[in-house]
């Protein structure tokens, strides 16, 4: 397994709550862009803390980007005085970190909510993601997002921008270079805890769609809905559709 680091954090709600969650970023943003997330589980009685992961936000620097390495963190990642998180809610490629650190350390997490996950990208959705990343980098202004995606909130522009400005372009590409299979379909196989998908909209655009689910959905601790009209950041998209589920979820 590949040393891991040390994350930096922020968190919402009471540290006291009896309820701990994770909340994990995906390629090229950073921790404070789950703040949909950590504002829904903190009025619902939780206390949730997000991280930068390696190479992005604030976080240490590395020379390993693979899926294992990003795993390997967030595995050591626990709330103090415990040993698990009660909840785990990752998106994109933490959503791919995650599902490998939720399967080979069994307990890690009493259950797991997946953000149009990156379980397994095509040659075609590599590049979508290339693309998008190297447009980000190329302009990381607020006036750049906001002409991107007008109709997002103004946080989420300002912050998009901001995790741009903080994330190291190298380990972004080195994220792809590294990981050029890009699989992570035997981890969610073997998935023992609820696992709650929440993906996006094929017909906007979603990288968990296709055969792709009904192959993850062959695990029977797996469950998927899909947050219409959303594109692959549904938090941002249509948040208040997507936060609806995620509380939805965690009632069942």
């Amino acid at each position: 397994m590949p040393a891991p680091l040390t994350l930096p954090t922020l968190s919402w709600g009471d540290p006291s709550s009896s309820r701990h969650a994770l909340l994990v970023h995906g390629l090229g943003s950073n921790g404070a862009l789950m703040w949909r997330y950590g504002v829904a589980l903190a009025d619902a009685g939780w206390h949730a803390v997000a991280v930068d992961m390696r190479g992005h936000g604030g976080a240490p620097r590395a020379l390993d980007y693979s899926i294992d390495a990003y795993a390997a963190d967030l595995r050591v990642s626990v709330p103090a005085g415990r040993d698990h998180w009660d909840l785990v809610v990752a998106h994109s490629l933490g959503g791919a970190a995650a599902t490998r650190a939720a399967a080979d350390h069994f307990g890690w997490t009493r259950r797991l909510v997946l953000i149009d996950p990156a379980i397994h990208l095509s040659a075609r959705d590599r590049e979508v993601v290339r693309d998008s990343q190297e447009r980000s980098f190329d302009d990381p202004t607020v006036a750049a997002v906001r002409a991107e995606h007008p109709d997002w909130h103004e946080q989420d522009v300002e912050l998009k921008a901001l995790s741009a400005q903080q994330a190291s372009r190298w380990a972004v590409e080195q994220t792809s270079i590294q990981n050029p299979g890009w699989d992570v379909r035997d981890a969610a196989a073997h998935l023992l805890v609820p696992t709650h998908v929440i993906a996006s909209d094929p017909a906007v655009y979603s990288i968990f769609k296709g055969a792709l689910v009904d192959e993850v959905l062959r695990n029977p601790h797996v469950s998927v809905l899909v947050v219409e009209g959303a594109g692959h950041s549904p938090h941002r998209d249509k948040p208040e559709d997507t936060m609806r589920h995620l509380l939805d979820a965690l009632r069942t």
